[in-house]
């Protein structure tokens, strides 16, 4: 039985080598392709067709060197390198900055070489062709990477292309876990398989996967669910004797050992590891809320708003006519929301709703059951006008926000800025929330929108507010500007 185990599990890891090295071949594939085209085509660009001009001297008299081989030269480091930094390793294709990051380090680390090498042997390469080939390449190899995650994200939500898991742990724990992988299929962790300690009750019938009992029962376990990982959830039973034992039954060419803490909605840059002692202990960076980050914060959203107010007052004053056309009250509706530290202020909308509507919400709210939740949502809301439909649906009547972004009572990016009467029904955790300024759009914004429910719409708010950063305001502003132009099913 020992023997059949063993065949079962080499069987499963060799599955999940294969998936790894067919994505790797097709990676390679592809960065060979945008290599070639970039480089060459800085060649050419920088200095034509004629071979007499793509020749370079050095300090020696017999040096005469076609730009054309540097070119190859230049292609084949830059592909051994980025396999060096594993940029197509199974483990971090397809999810999180960690792949661009390594992408990014190892090219401009080809290029310092390449810096020194011609320093030290007095070669005179153009400094043109090299600037502008390295970020050029940097930005492409990025952007062939996130077409594959694109490919990569469909194949993850049946879970193909993705880690076999089995947790193990308490089963409070195994199933906190649980449902955080099943909720991001795309970060590539197909569970599998759940192995239980401790002395709970009879694994419960609503486990969507196979349930083992005890620690001795990992092996089979691990067998017959053919997984490739194993995940420790934490519990009791789990010592660190206990796990360095289970380590020891791992094929550490196939299988991986994956330890989770008992953090949830942190990200990755506020977490550091550091080995003290033997132990790896995990350092998280406690959220600050001022600083020069959040300095910097307001410089964009200045820039970023009187930038877009300057580029879109044509359609300012195209959808001021159409909601003036759509029926009587004013153009611009305004209404006291709650801002930064719970500080009210006026935030301003282009009308979407017939007059006097505000007067209607309170009725709207009781007849739905939904007076009680601090998110005001009616359904088949009857005050929105025609006009004020189409506004919604591609977000246009937030745009006079970018005045409250500009005068700074709103962010660009920030939590969904709420009425007085949300918030007072605020629990401890929603009043974080009012820790950073509200925003024009956010995780809500691109998350779901009108159809999450208020427990998931703090959970990303919540998320946003501790682990927020520039370049991530950047990609929620880019996934908006998505959402506007083609708002999917959810968008009202």
């Amino acid at each position: 039985m020992g023997t059949t185990n063993i065949e079962v599990r080499a069987q499963a890891s060799g599955r999940e080598q294969n998936w790894g090295k067919l994505l790797a071949r097709r990676l390679l594939v592809t960065d060979l392709f945008v290599l070639v085209w970039v480089v060459f085509g800085v060649q050419i660009a920088w200095f034509g067709l004629d071979s007499a001009n793509v020749a370079f001297q050095g300090s020696l008299d017999e040096l005469a060197v076609n730009y054309s081989t540097v070119s190859v030269v230049l292609i084949a480091a830059w592909t051994v390198i980025l396999a060096i930094y594993e940029t197509r390793s199974a483990r971090v294709i397809g999810a999180g900055p960690l792949e661009y990051r390594l992408i990014a380090d190892a090219s401009v680390r080809l290029f310092g070489l390449v810096a020194i090498v011609s320093f030290l042997f007095h070669i005179n390469l153009a400094r043109g062709y090299i600037l502008v080939a390295l970020p050029m390449g940097i930005f492409f190899l990025i952007l062939s990477r996130w077409l594959w995650r694109q490919w990569l994200s469909v194949k993850r939500q049946v879970g193909e292309y993705s880690a076999r898991v089995l947790l193990v742990g308490s089963p409070a724990m195994v199933g906190h876990l649980r449902d955080e992988l099943l909720r991001h299929p795309e970060e590539g962790y197909h569970v599998v398989g759940e192995c239980w300690t401790g002395d709970a009750a009879t694994p419960s019938e609503r486990a969507p996967v196979p349930v083992f009992r005890h620690l001795g029962a990992v092996d089979r376990a691990m067998a017959e669910t053919q997984a490739d990982t194993l995940v420790i959830a934490g519990g009791a039973e789990l010592t660190p004797q206990n796990v360095r034992k289970l380590s020891w039954k791992l094929d550490g060419d196939r299988q991986q050992l994956i330890v989770g803490a008992s953090l949830t909605d942190v990200a990755g840059p506020r977490i550091r590891t550091r080995p003290v002692a033997g132990l790896p202990l995990i350092h998280v960076d406690v959220p600050r809320y001022d600083g020069p980050r959040h300095l910097g914060k307001r410089i964009f959203d200045l820039v970023g708003s009187a930038v877009l107010i300057l580029l879109l007052s044509p359609l300012f004053l195209f959808l001021a006519l159409a909601v003036k056309l759509s029926g009587p009250g004013p153009i611009i509706y305004r209404q006291e929301r709650v801002g930064l530290n719970a500080k009210p202020f006026m935030m301003y909308k282009f009308r979407s709703m017939r007059a006097n509507a505000d007067e209607e919400l309170a009725k709207l709210l009781a007849q739905q059951g939904k007076g009680d939740l601090p998110l005001f949502k009616v359904e088949n809301d009857p005050r929105i006008t025609p006009i004020g439909a189409f506004l919604r649906k591609h977000s246009l009547d937030e745009f006079p926000q970018l005045f409250n972004v500009l005068f700074g009572s709103m962010s660009l990016v920030g939590p969904r800025p709420q009425r007085d009467g949300e918030v007072v029904l605020y629990d401890d955790a929603a009043q974080r929330r009012l820790l950073v300024k509200p925003g024009m759009s956010g995780m809500w914004q691109v998350g779901g929108r009108s159809s999450l429910s208020w427990e998931d719409s703090l959970r990303l708010d919540l998320f946003y507010v501790e682990n927020w950063s520039l370049i991530g305001d950047i990609i929620i502003l880019w996934r908006t500007l998505k959402a506007v132009v083609a708002p999917g099913k959810e968008a009202h």
